[in-house]
């Protein structure tokens, strides 16, 4: 009896070190349970595909961002061109809005977000020790900045001139209208043509070429933001004469009739093969140059001196604040998220991905503070810096006009080049729509 009392003594000595050693064990669970951080999910909208570069970026940094913050998981929908504004429209009529997005300052990528009072200023939030503030224009009233643009200001009214093949038919760089339409006889004798445009892109008409002349020849460089808010007519007659230089360049041959027929690849392509002495398209169609030998041959330029040009709009080119991420206010509700939110877009920003948007073409230069261009970075992006910092910034048609009227000035743009519509026309329809 005595034995068998102290059998269970031992028995229940034993089980009581293992209670307490478990109750300590599920302390300790539990204390490293709550000192665990939970994990901060980020709902964003990305812009790409699979099938580009901007879309195969966005998942690699995803991917590599998470694993370096496994408290954090980016959660995103990833959209490309028209489906993507389709679903910016859609997800903030449905209530469905993301933390981050993909997101601009203008009509077109920024009017979304400012007609469902997403934009959130992110001033104080942006690092002056990463970011050069000079580089980043002010997107609101106040000053306020609602996204981190990809670069500078994107310039969208480059004429890209091939030095090469210019001199080769015995003419100099242009300095004056004049110059281009000296070059039409022998453009012509060789097969070539002077300027070459995607004139089947509507857009290309309002932000690659108008966005420019408005300026020109009204000499101001907000002509066209002041027109939207009511202090200029698209009926002025500033307006009707830089219409006109439509059909005055397809008179002189400077630019070709047969222009409308010609989509954004084929210009590039066209170009790209020796068919033209100068391309007009927005900066990012350097990188669509595949011959090597013309994109070295390449100057980035703003159009030559035009006819009734004010002297002080003399060299200017039409840019556009680049798009961005930027976080919405719907994100910044939660400190938690805009932080982790805010941690993500420096990430994403960062040194190496900004060299690749340089190399792709997506952006002229950094806003990264103190960069240093890559020494083995394709001449033609360098040229594009060149350009971004000693050409004066006006404009553009399409941060400012949208809707109707820019779909009405677009289209007429095209019917001025093919014949089918005279400036007077075009512009009062545009003003019509406008004030509706």
């Amino acid at each position: 009896m005595k034995k068998m009392f102290k059998t269970m003594s031992v028995l229940l000595l034993a089980l009581g070190i293992v209670s307490i050693a478990s109750a300590a064990g599920s302390k300790e669970a539990a204390k490293e349970t709550a000192a665990a951080p939970e994990k901060v999910v980020v709902n964003a909208m990305a812009y790409g595909d699979n099938s580009n570069q901007e879309g195969v970026n966005w998942v690699r940094i995803v991917e590599s961002f998470e694993k370096e913050n496994p408290n954090i998981e980016i959660k995103y929908e990833m959209l490309y061109d028209e489906a993507y504004h389709q679903k910016v429209v859609a997800r903030l009529a449905s209530g469905d809005v993301p933390d981050v997005a993909y997101m601009g300052a203008d009509a077109r990528w920024g009017a979304p977000w400012k007609e469902a009072g997403q934009q959130y200023d992110m001033k104080s939030l942006i690092d002056p020790e990463m970011y050069n503030l000079d580089l980043i224009p002010p997107m609101g009233p106040n000053g306020e900045i609602y996204e981190v643009p990809l670069g500078t200001s994107n310039i969208t009214t480059v004429l890209f001139t091939n030095e090469a093949l210019i001199k080769s038919l015995g003419f100099d760089i242009p300095k004056t209208y004049e110059d281009l339409v000296a070059m039409v006889p022998a453009a012509k004798k060789a097969g070539l043509d002077v300027v070459s445009i995607d004139g089947a892109d509507g857009w290309a008409w309002g932000s690659c070429y108008m966005s420019a002349i408005i300026a020109r020849l009204s000499g101001d460089a907000h002509w066209v933001s002041k027109a939207v808010a009511g202090q200029n007519k698209f009926t002025d007659q500033v307006f009707v004469d830089s219409l006109a230089m439509i059909s005055r360049m397809v008179e002189d041959g400077v630019i070709s009739k047969k222009s409308v027929l010609v989509d954004y690849g084929t210009n590039a392509s066209n170009y790209s093969n020796k068919k033209a002495l100068f391309m007009v398209q927005g900066q990012w169609a350097a990188g669509g140059i595949e011959n090597p030998e013309v994109a070295e041959n390449t100057l980035l330029l703003a159009w030559p001196k035009l006819p009734g040009e004010k002297t002080e709009m003399s060299g200017s080119v039409a840019a556009a604040i680049q798009v961005g991420y930027g976080i919405t206010k719907q994100g910044a509700s939660d400190p938690a998220v805009r932080d982790a939110a805010m941690k993500f877009i420096n990430y994403f920003y960062s040194e190496p991905e900004t060299i690749q948007r340089l190399r792709d073409g997506a952006i002229i230069a950094p806003i990264l503070k103190n960069y240093t261009l890559p020494e083995d970075l394709p001449i033609i992006s360098k040229r594009k810096v060149e350009l971004a910092k000693t050409a004066k910034n006006t404009d553009v048609i399409d941060a400012f006009l949208s809707g109707a009227a820019n779909d009405a000035l677009n289209a007429g743009m095209q019917k001025i080049a093919s014949g089918q519509a005279t400036p007077e026309e075009v512009a009062a329809e545009v003003e019509k729509l406008l004030r509706k």
